[in-house]
């Protein structure tokens, strides 16, 4: 693994627990990389000082984005002020919950035993990555000792540790650093948020247990504890439990869910609903039904397309999915109009879209027949392939 990989791990890792309540996100598609010719005068060498303050400026600005989305959809913006006194009695319950070196603390725990063990993975010692390397089955691998293991990535990489200690003496101090800095907005926002949540007497007999021993103790380490490797541990643990139940409910949630209405398109919609939709966006309604009407064309010729599939009719499915181009090719006499060359980019890219949905509905139609063929035979106690 290389030295900015690694550092980079290191960085994620130690955020890791900030964000332990964040719901998970889908898996993102991957990004489709596009080469744009730049002319040379316009370059910018992004290592350079010009480069360096653009990626800067940029990323400020979808950080702007960012903040002022989110407040909008929390309405943080609009909340009425907090009476002084209320935030300063706040105040000192954050500092008390939140006092300085407290993200540091956090993830001195993780650069322990979870960080090392972690780096020592990735970094070679792993079954998989040893049998990568060697062409050697996992399971021999893992037959080896510790110390055998040891020497064999040494020979792969006789200063890995040495890099791995590097790492994490240059990278520590960076993160420290990072995270002293954001201990005061995250102090400031605690505030707010329980000035507003908690009365004037509620956040006094808080910071009068946080003044005795004990409270003292416990607001000094509960968030160092939330990285501990028991509760980390404790809710990986807990992960396959809760995929089950979902994976267990599925099929009674796809029936709940099936009959819900379906959302309209709008092929669905009629001269007065365009009407309406056309006086809300102020555009011409004729332009709302020619794109209604295109796309009315389409469906018709995809379920026919459609239909002829569900019945293995090849040459039916072959014309239906001819008509489904011709709907978007030609509305009647062939002519200049037609011929796509003259076409602008965002209308043939709009005829392209429908025609791409036109045989995925024929591919879909073949998957749910065969799904379906499926689904019989096991309810018949067949074999899962046909004969």
């Amino acid at each position: 693994m290389s030295t900015w990989k690694s550092m980079l791990l290191a960085g994620t890792i130690a955020f890791a627990p900030l964000t332990a309540h964040a719901a998970a996100p889908k898996e993102a598609p991957a990004a489709e990389v596009i080469a744009v010719d730049v002319p040379a005068e316009d370059y910018v060498d992004p290592s350079s000082p010009e480069g360096l303050a653009q990626t800067k400026a940029k990323m400020q600005k979808e950080m702007d984005q960012a903040i002022a989305m989110v407040e909008k959809i929390f309405g943080t913006d609009k909340l009425p002020p907090i009476a002084p006194a209320q935030l300063a009695i706040a105040q000192k319950t954050t500092g008390a919950l939140v006092p300085t070196g407290s993200l540091e603390k956090m993830m001195d725990n993780l650069y322990g035993k979870l960080f090392r063990g972690l780096m020592g993975e990735l970094g070679g010692m792993s079954d998989i990555m040893l049998s990568y390397k060697t062409g050697v089955e996992a399971d021999k691998i893992s037959a080896l000792d510790d110390g055998t293991k040891e020497k064999i990535a040494d020979i792969f990489d006789p200063n890995r540790k040495a890099r791995e200690e590097q790492i994490m003496t240059n990278v520590k101090p960076l993160i420290s650093e990072v995270l002293r800095d954001l201990e005061i907005p995250m102090r400031d926002g605690m505030a707010n948020a329980f000035a507003r949540k908690f009365s004037a007497d509620q956040l006094n007999q808080m910071n009068a247990f946080f003044a005795t021993p004990a409270g003292s103790a416990y607001a000094s380490e509960w968030m160092a504890l939330q990285a501990d490797p028991e509760i980390i541990l404790a809710i990986i643990k807990s992960v396959p439990p809760m995929a089950n139940k979902w994976i267990d409910r599925a099929p009674e949630l796809e029936g709940k869910f099936k009959d819900l209405p379906k959302e309209r398109q709008m092929a669905d919609l009629s001269d007065a609903d365009l009407t309406k939709l056309a006086g809300l966006m102020k555009i011409d309604v004729q332009t709302l039904k020619d794109q209604r009407d295109l796309y009315k064309s389409v469906d018709d010729a995809a379920m026919e397309a459609t239909d002829a599939a569900a019945y293995d009719d090849t040459a039916a499915a072959a014309d239906a999915a001819a008509a489904a181009g011709d709907a978007v090719d030609a509305a009647g006499d062939f002519d200049a109009g037609y011929d796509r060359s003259n076409w602008s980019d965002a209308d043939r890219e709009k005829v392209e879209a429908l025609e791409t949905a036109v045989s995925e509905a024929t591919s879909a139609a073949y998957e749910a027949e065969a799904a379906a063929a499926a689904n019989a035979r096991k309810k018949l106690g067949l074999p899962d392939t046909a004969e």
